[in-house]
């Protein structure tokens, strides 16, 4: 037998519908439209009080948006987008009562105006069972029309706003994931990693041996959807190639390999929810997976990354394209003497009208040039050197994206790694180099306030030794100036 309160979210739901029908029938002779039912509909959430009645609307509402055209749910995200704002007038009232008495109570009047009611409307779309996710998928698909229609960011805001309370670290469990974990969370692991594709379960078996670790995070709201996963290899030394970490290595048992590791390495962080970007979790997930590893292994006396560098091609470009203006002359030099020779053999004409970032450029132009020993041995060490500029300069804008989430979250540039992924992917995004980002426990703490406050990168001597000042007789030495221009 129902119980009242659902009998009463009921009647509340059919006089709803009716007022919809009356309306449809006022304005047209068809009815009211799926989209304005949906808008109707969305009106009456933010309206009503009752917690049973607006759970039930609330799951209309979502019903209702699933079978929605394309174009429909659009029209639908922008009328929420533009119709749930403050109200001007009471928020003009309120900024000017805070300005003429400024303190804790006409701030707290002035915070509930500003807060748009559009905030409430997807509190209360959350009440239904599968809200949370349904929201999620709403700001992917928000996100996918954000640029061809800007309208839409004041929702994207709040609803960025909102996730970043519900998926609160607080809220977050870290689980394991192994080959007894469901196979419906390792198939999503298959699906969703980012980094290295996962070729197949033979592939995932690998990489879930006994020297290998993965785990994710989970919400209670989405409880077989993992939030970001982290893959971690159990290694003797620092890896510095990512094709060893994803081979079948059948020449040493993988549980002898675990118990000789020294190093845990970090290989692949994948966000799984496109809805939720713009929310960090990677930095609660490394920290609380380093705890996890130490209090498992404490013979693990090294934390590191082994990561992509994707944006250093593009940076790269950029740095090596002619300065308008800038006289070749008082161009610093990028390249050692030994170095400029042996470019300047592989150049298809005479160099020595070449300027150093005319060479270089040159030299990377060459189709295929890593499957040349000579040139790419001739390119190793200005490349590597370019690289560590690049990466020193992670703290401005537009800095690498990887290198900004792990310096912020405190770790220290370690080492870059020639060749160290020759993938089609790793040759097209950073000429096939990898870095490693080391999180030393006593230190994360300084290098991320360094890091916040002014840019400051932490890296390593051997890093360091990569930027020495390059001199050149005849030349003024320099410490990659280039770096102004890009």
């Amino acid at each position: 037998m129902p119980n009242a309160s659902s009998a009463a979210s009921r009647t509340w739901l059919e006089r709803l519908w009716a007022s919809i029908a009356e309306r449809g029938r006022r304005e047209d002779a068809g009815g009211a439209g799926p989209l304005e039912r949906a808008q109707l509909l969305a009106e009456a959430l933010l309206s009503e009080r009752g917690e049973a009645s607006g759970a039930a609307l609330s799951r209309e509402l979502h019903a209702m948006l699933r079978d929605l055209a394309a174009a429909e749910r659009q029209a639908f995200l922008e009328f929420v987008a533009t119709h749930f704002a403050p109200e001007p007038t009471q928020l003009e009232a309120a900024a000017r009562a805070y300005l003429d008495a400024p303190g804790p109570e006409t701030a707290r009047v002035l915070a509930d105006i500003a807060e748009p009611p559009r905030q409430e409307l997807l509190r209360r779309m959350n009440l239904s069972p599968g809200g949370t996710a349904a929201l999620v998928k709403m700001r992917e698909e928000v996100l996918s029309l954000l640029r061809a229609h800007p309208a839409l960011a004041p929702l994207d805001n709040d609803l960025r706003h909102l996730f970043g309370s519900w998926f609160n670290r607080g809220f977050l469990e870290l689980r394991r994931i192994d080959w007894q974990t469901p196979a419906a969370v390792l198939e999503k692991l298959i699906e969703y990693e980012a980094v290295h594709e996962i070729a197949g379960w033979d592939d995932l078996r690998r990489r879930l041996a006994p020297d290998r670790r993965c785990f994710g995070f989970f919400h209670p709201a989405l409880p077989g959807e993992p939030l970001i996963f982290v893959e971690v290899a159990l290694v003797h030394g620092l890896a510095t190639a990512i094709a060893p970490l994803l081979a079948n290595d059948e020449s040493e048992d993988a549980r002898a390999r675990e118990a000789r590791a020294d190093t845990a390495i970090f290989y692949s962080i994948s966000n799984c929810q496109d809805g939720l970007r713009g929310v960090s979790f990677g930095n609660f997930l490394i920290k609380q997976v380093v705890e996890e590893l130490r209090a498992e292994r404490p013979g693990l006396s090294r934390f590191a990354t082994l990561s992509p560098v994707p944006s250093f091609r593009r940076w790269l470009d950029r740095a090596l394209a002619p300065a308008d203006g800038e006289p070749q002359a008082d161009t610093p030099p990028l390249l050692r003497e030994e170095e400029r020779a042996s470019l300047a053999a592989f150049c298809p004409t005479p160099a020595e009208g070449f300027t150093d970032a005319a060479l270089l450029a040159t030299a990377l132009g060459t189709p295929h040039w890593w499957e040349n020993p000579g040139l790419a041995d001739a390119l190793r060490g200005p490349v590597m050197r370019l690289a560590a500029a690049c990466l020193a300069a992670a703290g401005g804008r537009g800095g690498d994206p990887v290198a900004r989430f792990h310096l912020g979250n405190g770790a220290r540039l370690e080492q870059v790694n020639w060749m160290g992924n020759t993938s089609a992917r790793g040759l097209r995004e950073s000429h096939g180099l990898m870095v490693n980002y080391l999180y030393a426990t006593d230190a994360i703490e300084a290098n991320h306030e360094a890091f916040v406050r002014d840019g400051s990168v932490a890296r390593s001597v051997a890093v360091e030794a990569l930027m020495a000042p390059i001199d050149r007789p005849g030349r003024k030495p320099s410490r990659l100036a280039l770096l102004r221009r890009v």
